[in-house]
């Protein structure tokens, strides 16, 4: 029972967040948290471009709070738009971005190799971007670009990876772009390093104690 309780509840924190993506096509946004608390709904919307979400004296703000207010019932809506400080660092933006290019006609092993690098140089520990879909002819195959150290399983992977999906719609077909993004050294390798100044260590203490 409480597992059901908890999927339909992601399901609905999902949906919530897609409708609210929906309203600003525009506008590339990254997370979008969804803060609950007795008196508000506090939505905080991640974006490159503030005042395309916001609009002219918040005006698109005002109208997707009303939306909210009628589709989801959520009676005190709050809107804060925070901008993007580091576009190459968000890998929803960077999913945008890629999506973009590739409907614009830009080759896919292009866009990976050039976001890898520009992602890297930003200071990410590590990245890795897939392409799944019909990236060259008829047949749907997936491509992988990696570089640096990336977590895959464990907490580590939930604390300090970050990820973005979006969909290309080129002529030949639909593109599944996902991107992960390692912004934090994990804490294994930290101990490792402590661990292993300690054994260096250990010679010269009993050296000190003779």
């Amino acid at each position: 029972m409480k597992e059901r309780i908890f999927i339909q509840k992601a399901k609905e924190l999902v949906n919530l967040q897609e409708f609210i993506r929906s309203q600003f096509t525009q506008a590339k946004c990254g997370e979008i948290e969804i803060q609950h608390t007795p008196i508000v709904t506090r939505i905080v919307i991640h974006t490159t471009t503030p005042g395309l979400v916001i609009g002219t004296g918040g005006e698109k703000i005002r109208e997707t709070a009303e939306l909210l207010k009628q589709k989801f019932k959520i009676e005190n809506p709050q809107i804060d738009v925070q901008k993007i400080m580091d576009p190459d660092m968000n890998p929803a933006v960077v999913a945008q971005a890629i999506t973009a290019a590739i409907e614009s006609g830009v080759n896919y092993k292009r866009l990976g190799n050039q976001y890898l690098q520009r992602i890297m140089e930003s200071g990410a520990i590590g990245c890795e971007i897939v392409f799944s879909g019909k990236v060259s002819g008829q047949r749907s195959r997936t491509q992988r670009f990696s570089a640096g150290y990336l977590k895959k399983a464990g907490d580590p992977a939930l604390k300090d990876v970050m990820t973005g999906f979006a969909v290309a719609s080129p002529k030949l077909g639909s593109i599944g772009i996902t991107v992960k993004i390692m912004i934090n050294q994990p804490e294994l390798i930290t101990m490792r390093k402590i661990e292993e100044k300690n054994i260096d260590a250990a010679p010269e203490a009993a050296k000190a104690g003779e």
